[in-house]
């Protein structure tokens, strides 16, 4: 079932929940519809188009939060799945600074790489190799990357998260593809 993006009053990235969530936060008016799925959902007497974007309809006080959590999947949502070496599709983890030499695991000793890249650097240092990175690890930063982090994307929910993150990272996680058309008729009660 298609995932949902949940925004504060304030128009904040929260969090992303799933469609049933969604629509009973709407159907209880704790939350507004701002882009529809094109997804019908049915009931024995009717049929409601499903969000894709809902925002609360009351201000949430969200607790302060950390930084964005070192999951595998935040990690190739951050380097685009992409090996940094090499550029192939990322398939494993790799430490820059290697953990037996020292090295920690954190977002600026973390990157993606190809299965290759990873057995031919092995427990070695770049400087060992003559290898280059394109751009040097970095956490994420941003309220996108709560949303981002997550894996889930629908290309609706791109000028939702735009001002909450770099707009490279945005537009690279959630490119634009052609909305599905939405049906014309309804069911009526």
């Amino acid at each position: 079932m298609p995932h949902v993006l949940v925004l504060n009053a304030s128009y904040e990235p929260l969090g992303v929940v799933s469609m049933r969530r969604a629509l009973v936060l709407v159907l209880d008016k704790k939350a507004v519809s701002l882009e529809d799925s094109g997804v019908l959902m049915h009931s024995a007497t009717s049929a409601i188009s499903a969000p894709s974007v809902v925002r609360l309809t009351r201000f949430v006080r969200v607790p302060f939060r950390g930084p964005v959590p070192l999951t595998r999947r935040a990690l190739f949502a951050r380097d685009g799945g992409r090996c940094v070496y090499c550029g192939a599709v990322a398939t494993s983890v790799d430490h820059v600074v290697p953990r037996s030499r020292g090295g920690q695991h954190r977002w600026d000793n973390v990157v993606a790489a190809c299965r290759r890249c990873n057995h031919v650097k092995a427990d070695r240092h770049l400087a060992d190799l003559g290898w280059r990175m394109k751009r040097p690890p970095a956490p994420p930063s941003g309220l996108a990357w709560r949303i981002i982090g997550t894996g889930h994307r629908d290309p609706r929910w791109r000028p939702y998260l735009e001002p909450y993150g770099s707009r490279e990272e945005v537009s690279h996680v959630a490119p634009d593809v052609p909305r599905p058309e939405a049906p014309t008729e309804r069911l009526s009660a």
